[in-house]
């Protein structure tokens, strides 16, 4: 059976390639703010700090993104290369742009997003491959001080389960060699059940995972829920060769296509 686009772009994202040097910041570090300085992040985390609602604060944070490039593979580590603390601004995927909205939005300085992202990236915040959180279900295992699934609470009756030993495929071998194969009972919410209902217990900000039946994995995309007027949108980095940036797309017409979604909610 052939691995479809959207499999592919994924091992893709979760795989870092070798050989990106670091940044004069230090040989553990490279630091690549893009359009942004220090002191203008400064200023947009510390409004942001000021919004008292957590799906309104995202909204907020997730915005100043939209139109930033898709770019895949900025992370660097792998079972032979050193982890190296990246922060890439000048494009995302759709795991770091989670990544960098969940550490913003628990943040009001520089300092402190590194330290958040450090904690939201890797189990304990150390920094090595073997604790990145390298599956969009890791953050519920891992994050459980930030977020919660409610992907049950969403779904109601019409949520499925599935038990799946991620990162192992269905021929044996390994999507990502140097991480162990985890067993996982995952909830999912199938597209066909996503009614008027069912949509309206998602909230502006929930994290959602596109479920993949595909063995080993989780998901093979994420992005930000936005409800306007009742009706949600996803904001995303979309690898789409017609987009190839963050953008925002209706939601229910996104997977409709699609087996399911998993769903996130940052903590207050």
């Amino acid at each position: 059976m052939k691995t479809s686009a959207g499999i592919i772009m994924l091992i893709i994202v979760i795989i870092s390639f070798v050989g990106l040097p670091a940044t004069a910041a230090g040989e553990d570090e490279r630091i690549l703010l893009g359009g942004w300085s220090r002191e203008s992040l400064e200023r947009l985390m510390s409004e942001a700090a000021g919004i008292e609602d957590t799906g309104a604060r995202i909204e907020f944070l997730s915005r100043r993104f939209l139109g930033v490039e898709y770019k895949p593979s900025t992370l660097i580590g792998d079972m032979n290369t050193q982890e190296v603390f990246v922060i890439d601004l000048e494009g995302v995927d759709c795991f770091t742009y989670l990544d960098y909205i969940e550490a913003m939005r628990l943040s009001a300085s520089f300092s402190g997003f590194k330290e958040n992202l450090k904690r939201v990236r890797y189990r304990s915040g150390t920094v090595a491959f073997e604790n990145r959180n390298h599956f969009f279900t890791d953050w519920r295992e891992y994050n459980a001080a930030h977020v919660d699934d409610v992907t049950g609470e969403v779904g109601g009756d019409r949520t499925r389960s599935v038990r799946k030993v991620l990162n192992l495929r269905k021929d044996g071998t390994l999507f990502l060699p140097g991480i162990a194969p985890r067993e996982r009972l995952i909830q999912y919410i199938p597209s066909d059940a996503l009614d008027e209902t069912v949509t309206s217990r998602l909230r502006t900000g929930d994290y959602v995972g596109i479920y993949t039946d595909e063995q080993g994995l989780d998901v093979t995309h994420t992005g930000i829920i936005i409800k306007k007027q009742g009706r949600p949108y996803l904001r995303h980095a979309s690898s789409a060769k017609e987009n190839r940036k963050v953008v925002e797309e209706d939601f229910i017409m996104y997977v409709s296509k699609r087996p399911g979604i998993i769903v996130l909610r940052p903590k207050e």
